[in-house]
């Protein structure tokens, strides 16, 4: 298989560095020379992947193509370029629907949407695909694991939901700066934080049957300090003002 990046900032990095590892039957890798610092990084780590000479030798090299472009010059780069007729292609451009990539692309390609994250590179992600399609699942399944969405409405509400990992940071980061002006070292409060922040993400996922409300509760002695805290979040504003920052970036998201 023979994939193609159009587009060369950290998140081709990262999925580029994934496949590497991964158990993907690759013949090649083009990547785009926009990013020549990125591109010669990833050029350097293995004779798989190599440099186009423009964003048309991309395209015209690539098995499966994959657009990683800035939504704001993704019209630009996309429009002169000339596709294949069914060539998949892979879009993760943010807040970019099918039928405007349809208008620029004008030929008749496979165009399936992903929102891969950062932890592909260490074939940890999860990424949501839409619609559903073996080939692109199972790249993204190489990193990882796939979610694939049955409708755009799913599609748009995961991409919501991962507007969430810098609050979940922003989080540690309260937290961590709380503890050090009690005075302890930030560096063994976040020793502390960050392993039993990624316990609890570790219990989600191992008992995915099981409601998170029940484990909500499961770790909250009645009248103990976590129902405390949460009761305190809640009654505060903190529940009605996540909701209300998802509703807002999900409106986003549908233009």
């Amino acid at each position: 298989m023979k994939i193609g990046f159009l587009g060369t900032g950290a998140i081709t990095e990262a999925m580029v560095k994934g496949m590497l590892g991964s158990s993907l039957d690759l013949t090649r890798i083009i990547v785009s020379p926009r990013n020549g610092e990125i591109a010669a990084r990833l050029a350097k780590s293995s004779p798989l992947v190599e440099i186009g000479a423009d964003n048309q030798a991309v395209v015209d090299a690539a098995d499966v193509l994959f657009l990683a472009i800035r939504p704001q010059i993704a019209e630009a780069v996309i429009k002169p370029l000339r596709f294949r007729a069914g060539q998949s292609v892979v879009s993760v451009i943010a807040a970019t629907d099918r039928a405007t990539l349809e208008s620029w692309i004008d030929a008749p390609v496979t165009i399936t949407q992903a929102i891969p994250l950062p932890f592909v590179a260490e074939r940890a992600g999860v990424t949501a695909i839409f619609p559903d399609n073996d080939t692109v699942a199972a790249i993204f399944s190489a990193l990882g694991s796939t979610v694939a969405c049955e409708t755009r409405a799913e599609y748009d509400l995961l991409a919501a939901a991962s507007a969430l990992m810098a609050s979940y940071f922003g989080i540690l980061d309260r937290a961590t700066g709380w503890l050090a002006d009690q005075g302890m070292a930030k560096e063994k409060a976040r020793a502390y934080l960050a392993p039993l922040f990624l316990s609890l993400a570790q219990t989600a996922v191992k008992h995915g049957d099981t409601p998170l409300e029940t484990l909500k509760e499961e770790f909250s002695t009645k009248g103990g300090l976590n129902e405390q805290v949460f009761d305190d979040f809640d009654r505060k504003g903190g529940s009605d003002a996540l909701i209300a920052a998802l509703d807002r970036v999900l409106a986003r998201i549908r233009g």
